[in-house]
């Protein structure tokens, strides 16, 4: 492993766990998260669980699994180059999705509008109640009692209302405190995966066009080196070679970026990174560029027709089955039942959350059609 930087999160500067275990052998605290992470019931379920494009429709497109996975791989070469600790950049990439609905965006908005009155839902949150309570594989606590720093960089934004029921980990929300560098670069690792992954995932659905992407700059220019390169590369083949160059740019821009922040600002212990203001980004120049690629994906891909469409069922979905549960709380399984007695509405959530997408679709059909179930 490369040797850490003085402002590195590692067991020397961990705030360490909720309940207090002895370290591991063989590993380090921050491999045995992601070793919890990897075994959890909820790491499975992301395989069928929506990115864009719901998992029924395409064995080729990416899921949340797929989706965690190439983060935790993007995340883990920019930490080695940087000094941090990678063990905790790759715990927090698989575990940032973990409490994502079914039906990806759509499902959560359809969750939080149903949950207005009863505290609404954010996935993020969900991700950190996952971890923290809902897991149930060890004898000696619920949840996986991952170390503070975990936790920590999976909380990636939480609303002002939830702040003070989260106690210290959330307080810095408030007190406009960063968190680690290992949890920044996780951040940026993840728009670095979805937003050109969507774009590999939108040309292979047919939702979006080579030639709408030429007023792209970043993907035009890469593009164009690409052509020149290798002018006789098939049309597949010559998208995968220009989206490989556009995340080696990326990577590389933010590497060399956060170099300069990280210098400038001097910090040289973890608390000196708590106190700065955020130190890993990208250039102006390419953040610039990164911008005009989330707004064309917003505009041509996560707005197109098609798309509207299976959001709007998947609205309809999550919206029957809470109201189904939520006037008739026998519709829910045993195990829910009893905890809705102590915790109320957010069971429902954590039961609907917690479902992918073809669960949702078999439990819709369970509830309201006549057939056999």
């Amino acid at each position: 492993m490369t040797k850490l930087a003085a402002y590195a999160v590692s067991a020397d500067n961990s705030r360490g766990r909720v309940v207090h275990e002895d370290p591991p052998t063989g590993r380090s605290d921050f491999q045995r998260d992601r070793d919890r992470i990897i075994h959890s019931s909820a790491f499975r379920r992301l395989e069928y669980k929506t990115q864009v494009f719901v998992n029924h429709v395409g064995d080729l497109f990416r899921t949340r699994l797929t989706h965690s996975l190439e983060v935790a791989q993007i995340g883990r070469s920019i930490a080695r180059n940087l000094h941090l600790n990678e063990d905790l950049v790759e715990a927090i990439s698989l575990a940032h999705d973990l409490g994502h609905t079914p039906f990806g965006h759509a499902g959560q908005n359809a969750l939080n509008h149903c949950m207005k009155g009863y505290g609404g839902f954010e996935h993020n949150l969900q991700s950190l109640r996952v971890v923290d309570v809902l897991e149930e594989r060890y004898a000696a606590f619920n949840g996986l009692n991952l170390c503070y720093e975990t936790r920590e960089g999976i909380l990636k934004h939480v609303a002002k209302k939830n702040v003070e029921k989260l106690g210290e980990l959330a307080h810095r929300f408030i007190q406009n405190k960063s968190p680690s560098l290992e949890a920044q670069l996780a951040n940026f690792s993840d728009e670095i995966a979805y937003n050109n992954h969507d774009v590999d995932d939108g040309l292979r659905s047919g939702l979006i066009t080579l030639d709408q992407l030429q007023e792209v700059s970043i993907f035009s220019r890469h593009l164009v080196q690409v052509k020149r390169k290798y002018p006789s590369i098939a049309e597949r083949r010559m998208v995968y070679e220009t989206i490989r160059n556009m995340i080696n740019t990326l990577v590389t821009d933010l590497i060399q970026q956060s170099i300069i922040n990280i210098e400038n600002t001097q910090v040289d212990n973890l608390a000196a990174v708590h106190e700065a203001p955020p130190l890993i980004g990208f250039s102006q120049e390419i953040k610039k560029e990164q911008q005009q690629l989330k707004n064309f994906l917003y505009n041509n891909l996560y707005r197109h027709f098609r798309v509207v469409r299976m959001n709007n069922k998947a609205n309809h979905i999550i919206e029957r089955l809470f109201s189904a549960f939520a006037s008739e709380i026998r519709l829910l399984p045993t195990e829910y039942q009893k905890k809705f007695e102590h915790e109320g509405h957010q069971v429902i959530a954590d039961y609907i959350a917690g479902m992918t997408d073809r669960y949702a679709i078999k439990e819709y059909q369970r509830l309201f059609t006549i057939a056999e179930n």
